[in-house]
């Protein structure tokens, strides 16, 4: 489970091969100076004290060029991305609901 750091807050967990391709439109989307809405479900825990973790069920965080983020992955994959997984993140993320992590097409789709 790979995970997506933004700045301080907890991070949220997204499966290695999902994230290594919102992690393409992420950076591309930055190159070209373009802000973004960055939505998930299953917001984490905040925190480790039972007062103040709260179980979540959607988290949304605004990306921008000033966002200060940081991608860890479990594993080490070469594996090849696939190009209609990102070209699907990357309408998202033009949508007014923005990118969200989306089922992976199946190849030829």
């Amino acid at each position: 489970m790979g995970q997506l750091i933004y700045g301080i807050a907890p991070a949220i967990e997204i499966d290695d091969r999902a994230l290594r391709h919102a992690e393409a439109v992420i950076i591309s989307k930055l190159r070209r100076n373009e802000s973004f809405s960055f939505h998930w479900d299953d917001e984490p825990d905040v925190g480790e004290d039972a007062a103040i973790e709260r179980p979540g069920r959607h988290g949304c965080i605004w990306v921008s060029k000033s966002s200060s983020l940081y991608f860890s992955y479990d594993s080490d994959s070469t594996e090849p991305l696939n190009r209609a997984w990102i070209d699907l993140l990357l309408r998202a993320a033009l949508s007014p609901t923005g990118l969200r992590v989306l089922p992976e097409p199946a190849p030829g789709d």
